[in-house]
């Protein structure tokens, strides 16, 4: 049985698909994207975060001796913070554990139209066990989601959605040069993916975040509404705006942010976006509600 690193469950979701639903994070992506708002999400492994608006450099952990010999923090270092600046991010568990956890909350499921939604990081960079998670829910009858960048070998792709009810694939940028400069990746396996994905799949909700001056001029979402237009599973467009969550987490974990003081975009300025979309005859919303 294979085991996944999850850094949280987030209970009584809205944002992650219908009804309400358990979005459970997993950690690892191969985008480092300039806006990440789960920049905990990033490294595959385990691992133990300072949080440095917690620290008061007390000793506990021996901090000089981390710093001058390069030792990343451990468990011992963890249990003696005494402000909780230390945490672990990250947590192993087998997928019948999982499984069992996320089932306490099926009565709201049930009630709501909801269900589970798997997301990062990028959850395939887990496949092994995220496929066996889904196939013990779908033994379960629960309405599963995938939360995807596209930026998979399509076989985990198409194996993975094979076993979910709804996939919501991301798309930032349509231009190669741009979405490397903006993601540290290029865009065509996305790409690739999402136009044979949407040949077999039939419920597929692509979210484009908007990044007010990287992705939202008028040229890339005109290239991005041309390309959705005549993909059959396409069943709508959700315009997520920025926002600056990412920031603060950033600089709780002693990193710099990329786009300090970036300001999320107006309600207007999404309208007049998604009439971009609508003009293509693509169902669009903002935030993902209707």
């Amino acid at each position: 049985m294979s085991k996944g690193s999850v850094f949280n469950i987030q209970r009584f979701s809205l944002q992650d698909g219908p009804g309400l639903r358990s979005t459970v994070f997993m950690k690892g992506c191969p985008l480092s994207c300039l806006w990440c708002h789960n920049p905990e999400s990033q490294a595959p492994e385990a691992a133990i975060v300072r949080m440095e608006n917690r620290c008061m450099a007390c000793g506990h952990c021996g901090e000089e001796e981390l710093a001058g010999r390069g030792r990343v923090p451990g468990d011992a270092d963890l249990e003696a913070c005494p402000t909780g600046a230390l945490q672990r991010v990250g947590e192993e568990l087998e997928p019948a554990a999982l499984v069992q956890r996320l089932l306490r909350d099926r009565v709201f499921f049930d009630q709501s139209g909801g269900g589970v939604t798997f997301s990062g990081g990028e959850p395939l960079l887990q496949a092994p066990f995220l496929t066996e998670t889904l196939g013990r829910l779908r033994a379960e009858d629960v309405h599963t989601a995938l939360d995807t960048c596209g930026f998979s070998p399509w076989e985990a792709l198409r194996e993975a959605a094979g076993l979910t009810s709804l996939v919501l694939y991301d798309l930032k940028l349509m231009d190669d040069a741009r979405h490397r400069a903006a993601t540290g990746q290029s865009n065509r396996i996305i790409l690739d993916n999402l136009k044979a994905l949407s040949g077999l799949h039939r419920n597929i909700w692509v979210r484009v975040p908007i990044i007010p001056g990287i992705n939202d001029d008028e040229t890339n979402l005109e290239a991005t509404a041309r390309f959705l237009a005549p993909l059959a599973g396409i069943r709508q467009v959700d315009l997520l705006p920025y926002h600056r969550t990412g920031e603060a987490k950033f600089a709780r974990m002693g990193r710099t942010y990329a786009l300090p003081g970036l300001q999320p975009p107006t309600t207007q300025r999404l309208e007049a976006l998604a009439a971009i979309f609508r003009a293509r005859g693509l169902t669009t919303t903002l935030g993902g509600h209707p």
